[in-house]
């Protein structure tokens, strides 16, 4: 299976820290927060293409990779240069320390799409507007049951495991 996303990650959460913390970037930065009934419909008009849906607010997208492998007792294969990130969140993710996979999102989903049909499913993402940036980030494995492992930009790999303690920035 094709893991997808449907669009830029930790837009809301880091639109919301700066704010709270008063940090001020020139940039034009905003929540994505969004209803995505019309890109779900979308997609679901070929149930067959579609195995799962997730919201990634709390914990991000690491968090929901991490959460399916376990659940699911599959492996995860994700490649970072493939994970579309806007260049304000990688720079304040940077500038506070933060990983960008575990920051929240709002007006974005995480889809599991059968291999053979996810460049449909991808074609309908992307003639949304909510879905212009969705990607196709990695795929579902017969290797590391369990486990959400990244390829790096760097060339090595990582495990994506759920995150520890406090998840930041929390919303509610």
């Amino acid at each position: 299976d094709a893991i997808l996303v449907s669009g830029s990650i930790g837009d809301h959460g880091i639109a919301i820290l700066l704010q709270r913390e008063g940090i001020e970037l020139h940039s034009s930065l905003e929540s994505d927060c969004a209803a995505l009934h019309g890109p779900i419909l979308s997609v679901l008009e070929r149930p067959e293409a579609v195995h799962c849906l997730r919201d990634p607010t709390r914990g991000g997208l690491g968090t929901v990779l991490a959460e399916m492998a376990a659940d699911r007792g599959v492996g995860m294969e994700v490649e970072e240069e493939g994970i579309p990130l806007r260049s304000e969140v990688q720079g304040a993710c940077e500038l506070l320390g933060l990983d960008p996979i575990y920051v929240a999102n709002e007006g974005k989903m995480v889809l599991i799409a059968a291999w053979d049909r996810h460049e449909e499913v991808l074609d309908r993402l992307q003639k949304d507007p909510l879905g212009r940036q969705a990607a196709l980030i990695g795929r579902v494995v017969e290797e590391h049951p369990g486990m959400a492992v990244m390829r790096t930009r760097a060339g090595g790999s990582r495990i994506i495991d759920l995150p520890a303690g406090e998840l930041i920035p929390r919303i509610c």
